[in-house]
């Protein structure tokens, strides 16, 4: 076993592997306090949990504790009572949303809550080629001359300054629901409901847009003293887990609770999804969602018709479902071989040099073919698998518009604000962002970002690493350990899945590669037998080819797999540490 009391950082075969050095005594007594499993409560305290009542509060969540009064948001009672006359006065409201997952759904679940209260309500959704992220001032003419007299934006808005005045001096009144960071200026609104402007006193700030959109209704119906559909928290499950918020304090309870309802009740919808992505289990989680689910809610914002995706969410006609699922399923398919190539020319082009990760330490690269709705999920590999921020950028008739996913060590919202006057437009939060700018400041924008990143993080932080939550062996990955594990449960940013470091572990039979990307393997320890994929991890075989009888270390997650009625816990690899490497 490495020493950790030295020091926390070890190499593995790719990552660094990144440990917080342990207390055990405190560990056995969480453990023992709270009839946990000893590598749970390790991952407790590597995560910071070591006061009694919080512990309670995480494994616990609950409305009481985590879930704040609507009406502390800024302006939300302003907007909920304008919302109110427009329904008395049978004004004709519309909904301005995005055609990313989180805007879908926010759209989905305004339409659908004011939609029995009788209002005059219509929904726009912008196309990601014709029109570009946001509301702007040709929509907000549109909807005067089609005698709208109230726009209510969802997942966007918060950067809308033009588009207000516009608003403003048509006599057209708007209510602005964002998440986004703010800029130096907030758009002139009837109501800008944002927890993340200053003057907003609301106490939690990490919802997604669908989140906010939610807060502004469920303050609406208590008002009215009415139920919520319960179709309502899976549209805000779906898009809180999709728009990868921190699934801790609010957005943990309202996903757990979320979760619990599909799983008595699955939406014909959410029926859809799991049948195309071929899930065969009886629990649906988080990371299902994510990696499952949501990749193919995603591809709802590349459809032809944006309005399609809407009807998908929340149509009563299963026709009607069916159908756009069809589409759905073609089309994430094509998505998936159009990530594969991006993220294979980048590949390749980090081979050759023409990026060089050995003076690098932003990732920047464009293409005229690159579709603009997959570069952000591409940047988001590239950045996990490298360690690095990754910009990637569609390029077309001289202007680039771009995804950007960072590490948490670099705040790129930040970054681009002090970079502003290279950009023609820019949105998001700490760790992604999209931007817009001319091609030819793309080479001044990386040299800025180059040295404000080395200036500020440093070297030794830009490689690839992963943190390890608790020593585990193979004997503890049972189900007493993944009953442990649901209690950690929903999985996501800022509350990843465990990961475990097994110690001593020796190759029962000669690993296997599958598909050529993917490596299988089983191993032994004392007396104990498990299997363990490694995904995306070819350059494993040889190395496991080469080792013999000798030992080494894996970093993984414990899963649990069902099979034919059958349930069996399994590992799955991420990195592995050769003793010879670590002496």
């Amino acid at each position: 076993m490495p020493n950790l009391k030295k020091t926390e950082l070890v190499q593995g075969q790719k990552y660094i592997w990144n440990m917080k050095k342990s207390d055990d005594a405190l560990v056995r007594s969480i453990s023992y306090d709270h009839n946990l499993s000893l590598p749970i409560a390790q991952v407790l305290y590597s995560r910071g949990y070591v006061d009694p009542e919080e512990i309670r509060s995480f494994l616990f969540v609950s409305k009481e504790q985590n879930v704040f009064d609507a009406s502390l948001l800024k302006d939300a009672s302003i907007a909920v009572d304008r919302i109110q006359k427009a329904i008395a006065n049978k004004e004709k409201i519309l909904i301005f949303g995005d055609y990313d997952v989180d805007g879908i759904t926010s759209t989905s679940l305004l339409f659908l809550a004011l939609s029995p209260l009788k209002a005059k309500i219509n929904f726009h959704l912008p196309n990601r080629l014709k029109d570009g992220y946001g509301l702007s001032e040709k929509v907000v003419q549109q909807a005067y001359d089609n005698d709208y007299k109230l726009i209510i934006t969802v997942d966007n808005g918060i950067t809308a300054i033009k588009p207000a005045l516009k608003a403003a001096e048509l006599g057209v009144d708007l209510i602005i629901t964002d998440h986004h960071r703010p800029h130096s200026e907030i758009p002139k609104a009837l109501a800008v409901i944002d927890p993340n402007q200053d003057e907003c006193n609301y106490p939690y700030k990490d919802m997604a847009g669908v989140g906010i959109a939610f807060k502004l209704i469920d303050l609406l119906y208590k008002k009215l003293d009415l139920k919520l559909p319960d179709k309502i928290y899976e549209l805000l499950m779906l898009g809180s887990v999709a728009d990868v918020v921190p699934l801790l304090g609010e957005n943990r309870f309202w996903v757990k609770y979320g979760l619990n309802k599909i799983n008595k009740v699955k939406s014909f919808a959410v029926q859809t999804l799991i049948q195309n992505s071929g899930l065969k289990k009886s629990v649906i989680n988080s990371k299902d969602v994510g990696f499952m689910l949501a990749p193919q809610i995603n591809a709802l914002g590349r459809l032809d018709d944006p309005r399609d995706a809407v009807k998908f969410l929340i149509s009563a006609d299963n026709d009607d479902v069916l159908r756009v699922g069809r589409t759905l399923r073609k089309i994430n398919e094509e998505r998936k071989l159009v990530e594969r190539k991006i993220f294979s020319d980048i590949e390749g082009a980090i081979v050759n040099k023409d990026i060089d990760l050995d003076k690098e330490n932003i990732i920047v690269a464009a293409n005229d073919k690159w579709p603009a709705g997959v570069i952000g999920l591409v940047a988001g590999r590239l950045m996990h698998d490298y360690g690095k921020p990754a910009f990637l950028f569609h390029a077309s008739k001289g202007i680039v518009r771009g995804s950007c996913r960072s590490i948490p060590e670099f705040d790129i919202f930040e970054a681009l604000s002090e970079n502003k006057d290279l950009l023609l437009s820019f949105g998001g939060h700490s760790f992604a962002a999209g931007l817009k700018l001319k091609q030819k400041d793309l080479p001044e924008l990386k040299a800025r970002l180059e040295e404000k990143i080395l200036r500020e993080v440093g070297v030794e932080a830009l490689k690839p690493k992963v943190r390890l939550d608790a020593f585990l062996s193979l004997s503890e990955a049972n189900k007493k350990i993944m009953m442990d594990l649901e209690f950690l449960e929903p999985f996501g940013n800022k509350n990843e899945q465990p990961v475990f470091w097994i110690n001593d572990v020796t190759l029962l039979s000669p690993p296997k590669l599958l598909k050529d990307k993917h490596l299988k393997c089983s191993v032994f320890s004392d007396g104990v037998v498990k299997p363990v994929i490694f995904f995306n991890r070819p350059d494993l075989f040889s190395v496991l080819n080469s080792i013999d009888d000798e030992s080494f270390d894996i970093a993984a997650y414990v899963v649990k797999n069902e099979w034919n009625g059958r349930t069996s816990v399994e590992l799955q690899g991420i990195d592995i540490l050769l003793k010879r490497s670590s002496n």
